[in-house]
């Protein structure tokens, strides 16, 4: 079975019987009223397309271009046919169902409007749902577009010892020997002659010097942390976004409106 969303498809394709010859292309498509599904087609098979035999979907497959229905070629041509301008009447329909052995009840099909006429009066047709009023609803896709928080990374604060070299110059003292000589004046004789006249004498002379002491001593000398702060950019979002457009068929001439 056909899927109802395809019906719009279905209009103008070409129908080939299981032998692979070609039978015509559809001008009508008639759909089940409960769930929308292509139910009957009509297709020109006269010799300039001036009348049209109906052919069952119920077995039938479609590839978006070709309808391949389960029945040959010279049995569809030999099946009821209405003119293109016709009306299709209960008793045309029962005769369809007849030649091609399949049960009549009710009337079960609404017809798919085309682009060249309109059979059976209806108000209006939803091909993936029942009957609507005289009007359609056009709708499109609207981009929202917001924003999520996400993890993107940690951050650590880490210290570690490094050893660097220090010079430092430090000024130090020490003690040296000089011999000082001064000549025998009134002031100092009487030092000078108050030991023996000739004798061994030593004198000794303590001698220092200041050395580098180094200590060291650990100190604070500044706190680091961590601190986050919001930096606000502006991103471009580039998305496709659909939207419906209802096209106005007046006397052959293609009106489009939003």
């Amino acid at each position: 079975m056909i899927d109802s969303n395809a019906t719009g498809s279905l209009i103008g394709a070409t129908v080939f019987d299981p032998n692979g010859d070609k039978i015509g292309k559809i001008g009508q498509i008639y759909v089940d009223p409960q769930d929308g599904h292509p139910e009957w087609a009509s297709v020109s098979t006269g010799l300039f397309g001036t009348s049209e035999s109906f052919v069952p979907l119920e077995d039938a497959t479609f590839d978006g271009e070709q309808v391949r229905v389960s029945y040959d070629k010279s049995f569809v041509k030999d099946a009821p046919r209405i003119e293109p301008e016709g009306a299709f009447s209960s008793e045309e329909e029962q005769r369809i169902y007849g030649y091609y052995s399949r049960e009549y009840t009710t009337p079960a099909t609404e017809t798919y409007e085309t682009d060249a006429h309109t059979t059976d009066a209806t108000v209006g047709h939803d091909t993936s749902g029942p009957n609507t009023d005289s009007a359609m609803t056009r709708s499109e896709e609207q981009l929202h577009v917001g924003t999520e928080q996400v993890q993107t990374g940690r951050a650590r604060l880490r210290k570690y010892v490094v050893t660097e070299q220090q010079n430092v110059t430090v000024p130090v003292t020490h003690e040296e020997v000089r011999l000082e000589r001064e000549p025998i004046t009134d002031a100092n004789v009487g030092d000078a002659l108050s030991g023996p006249d000739i004798s061994e004498e030593e004198h000794e002379v303590v001698l220092t010097e200041e050395r580098v002491v180094v200590e060291k001593e650990t100190v604070p000398v500044e706190r680091v942390k961590l601190d986050k702060e919001t930096v606000t950019e502006q991103q471009t979002v580039t998305e496709n976004v659909r939207k419906e457009e209802v096209e106005l068929d007046t006397d052959g001439t293609d009106t489009h409106t939003r």
